[in-house]
C-alpha cells in the first residue's frame, strides 16, 4: 500500500508545526490567521524563488514575523540552503535528505489547509489549541 502524503513528508510537517508552536508560545498575539498568513507568503516566496524570481519582502506584524522567520528557518534546511544549529551548539546538516522546492510547497500548502480546518472548527486559535498537545 502507498504511504499517504502526511506519511512520506510526516517530518517536514512536523518541523513545521514545532516551528508555528514555539512561535505561538513565545508570543501571545499569534493567532491563526496570523500563522496562515506566514505559510502563505512562505508558499509565495518558494514558488518563485523555484522559478528563479524573488518577491518583494512580505510585510508583517512582529508576531507574524515571528512565525516566517521561524518556519523559514526550518524550511530552508530541509532544502539544504543552511544548517541549524542544536542545542550543544553543533551544525546539523540535511544532506542527501534535503527536499525540493514543490516539496517544501506541499508540505506548506497541506499545513495552510490544516491551520484553515482547525480554525474553522475551534475558532481563532483553534489550530494551536489541536497542534500544540502534540508538539512539545
Amino acid at each position: 500500500m502507498a504511504e499517504t502524503f502526511e506519511e512520506q513528508y510526516m517530518g517536514v510537517l512536523q518541523n513545521i508545526e514545532f516551528a508555528l508552536v514555539t512561535a505561538y508560545r513565545q508570543n501571545p498575539k499569534l493567532n491563526d490567521h496570523a500563522a496562515l498568513y506566514a505559510v502563505e507568503m512562505l508558499v509565495k516566496v518558494y514558488a518563485a524563488e523555484a522559478q528563479g524570481r524573488t518577491i518583494a519582502t512580505p510585510q508583517f506584524q512582529p508576531h507574524e514575523q515571528e512565525a516566517y522567520d521561524s518556519v523559514k528557518a526550518l524550511c530552508d534546511w530541509r532544502l539544504g540552503k543552511q544548517a541549524l544549529v542544536n542545542e550543544d551548539g553543533s551544525e546539523v546538516n540535511v544532506g542527501a535528505d534535503a527536499h525540493t522546492h514543490a516539496e517544501i510547497i506541499a508540505c506548506l500548502k497541506r499545513i495552510a489547509k490544516s491551520i484553515q480546518g482547525w480554525t474553522k472548527r475551534g475558532g481563532n486559535r483553534g489550530y494551536f489549541d489541536f497542534v500544540s498537545q502534540y508538539v512539545q
